[in-house]
This record gives structure tokens, sequence and C-alpha cells, in this order.
């Protein structure tokens, strides 16, 4: 990206950083798509990651580098670290400022990725987002800051591993992961956001749609719940009508750290949904709203019932 004379923000012609990099790396570079990262969908990430198995599969990479724009950087990360089955260093990189600006951290996050997936210490840590000499793990990186050089943070588990000017040391392990083949995405998979006075507008639409259509329009539903999984009383219902269609739902939290899980008894609380209200609901075991969304979808291609799902969740991936 190259900031232009009245300050805005586009796109180059010419990659900058293809002439700038690490003389100890050979680098094949293959463009896969060249749009702004708030127009990545699943469908665009699932593209991805199939070209990246099929790269694999067919050479000797030691490891594979992602450009990528910020905004859905996090979750781009997420559904690669879950669908490429691969003990090849995955590191995914951006910048906060522009190549042209003061400052730019264009090329030294670039030069960064390049020696995380150079590291023997990343083999088998599956996807990493690298930024700002930190590595993190693609479970647990969000995206904290809007313009900030240290946008990005693994809230509660922290970075994985840094970057100093000599060598990549890397702090702890990650446990296994689960990995699911998925071609391609085709279920339609909600993220609703709880807020103070949240009402039943988005619900009542979605039955309206269904009687319009003959068809319920989403295949599954995440709850971004207040706290550790809390929803407002007159919610609850709507939540209910939502299982009735036979549609899984996830329950996640709105906080950046922590997780839902059932602890409130009242009507609405984490445990009174679970335990009696909106019993086949499942909680996302820390996972964002956004990337909850994402394995819901993965997982809504080989099943949808919540037992299975709920499995599948339990599990660290």
């Amino acid at each position: 990206m190259k900031k232009d004379a009245d300050g805005g923000v586009n796109v180059q012609e010419n990659n900058p950083l293809l002439n700038s990099v690490l003389d100890t790396a050979e680098l094949v570079e293959e463009l896969i798509f060249g749009v702004p990262s708030p127009q990545m969908t699943e469908h665009t990430m699932a593209a991805l990651a199939s070209a990246i198995k099929k790269k694999l599969s067919s050479d000797n990479f030691d490891g594979v580098v992602v450009t990528h724009g910020t905004d859905t950087m996090e979750e781009t990360a997420y559904f690669l670290d879950i669908t490429v089955p691969s003990d090849t260093p995955i590191a995914i990189t951006g910048a906060m400022r522009s190549t042209n600006d003061l400052g730019s951290d264009a090329l030294f996050n670039y030069q960064s990725a390049i020696r995380v997936a150079m590291s023997d210490g990343a083999k088998g840590m599956g996807t990493m987002v690298v930024f700002n000499e930190q590595v993190h793990a693609a479970r647990s990186v969000i995206k904290t800051h809007a313009t900030n050089l240290a946008g990005f943070q693994s809230p509660g588990s922290g970075p994985i591993g840094y970057i100093s000017p000599r060598e990549v040391v890397f702090g702890r392990a990650l446990p296994p992961r689960t990995h699911y083949e998925v071609d391609g995405i085709t279920k339609n998979v909600l993220l609703v956001k709880a807020h103070a006075g949240i009402n039943s507008t988005v619900f009542d639409a979605l039955e309206a749609l269904a009687e319009k259509k003959g068809q319920y329009p989403i295949d599954g539903l995440v709850v971004e719940a207040f706290g550790a999984g809390n929803i407002p009383a007159w919610i609850v219902e709507c939540l209910q009508k939502v299982e009735s269609r036979g549609v899984p739902i996830v329950l996640a939290t709105r906080c950046i750290d922590g997780q839902a899980q059932g602890l409130y008894d009242y009507s609405g609380g984490g445990k009174a949904l679970k335990t009696r209200q909106v019993k086949s609901i499942v909680y996302s075991n820390g996972l964002t709203g956004p990337k909850a969304r994402l394995k819901l979808a993965i997982l809504l291609e080989k099943t949808k019932d919540p037992k299975e799902i709920e499995a599948e969740f339990t599990k660290y991936s």
C-alpha cells in the first residue's frame, strides 16, 4: 500500500518489498488475491488454504509467508491454522504504516516473517502472526489497535516468540491442534454482538426471511455475549426460536480476555442458558466471536449435531 498526496492509502502497481528481502532466503512468489483485507471472506480464506496445501504437497518449501491487510488478518490466520495440516511454518504479516510512510513497518515485518518461516523453532507451530518483533499464535491473537505499530496482541497468553536482531526465540510450545479438511465453505453463519439494550430486531428479521423464502436464512449462529456468557432475559426466547430451527448456536464473550462459561444462573446467564433455556448451546472455549464463527462454518460442512460440534469446540483448535 502507498499513501497518496492527499493522504489516502491505496494499492501500488509494483510491490516494493520484492527487491528488499533477506539474501539468505530463496523466495517463490505467488499472488493469490489482490484485495483489501476487509474484502476477505471465508470463501477466499478457503481458496488461500487450498493454494498453500497444493504448494506444500508438490514442492519442497521450508516455510510460507502470507502478506495480508491487518483488518481481517487474525481471522485468516486462524482459518489457515486449522485447515492446513502441515508442520511447515506459516507466517502471516502486514503493516500498520504504508511503505512510503515515515517509520513504515512494512519491510521490517516482512523480513521478520521470512525469518520466522525459516526458523527451526517454528516447525509445528502452525500459522503465526508476525508483527512488531513478536510472534503470536493464530488462535489467540487479535488486532487491538486501529493504527498503532503494536496493533496485535494475544490477551491472556502473550506472544509465543520474539524476534531479536540475531535470532528468533520461541518461549513456549503450543498444544496439538485439530485440523479440518475443507474444500470450501457453503454454510452461512451469523455473528451477533450483545450490547446494552439489544432487542429482537435481528432475530425477527430472520423469522421474516424464513417466512418469505420458505427457508431459514442462516445455518449457524454465534453470539458474542456479555462477560462470562450472559445475555438479557428478553433475548432468551429469540435464541430458543433459532434452536427450534435446528440451527447450532455458539456462545462467546465480547471481552478481549476470558471465556463464556456456565457461571450465572439468572435468566439469560451463561449457566441458565446451558442447563435449562437453550440446552444445545455450545461455549466457544475462549475463541473470539469472529474465530468461533469461522470454526462453526467449517464444522457445519460435516455436521450440524450440537453434541458433535460441542466436542470439537472443547479441543484446542
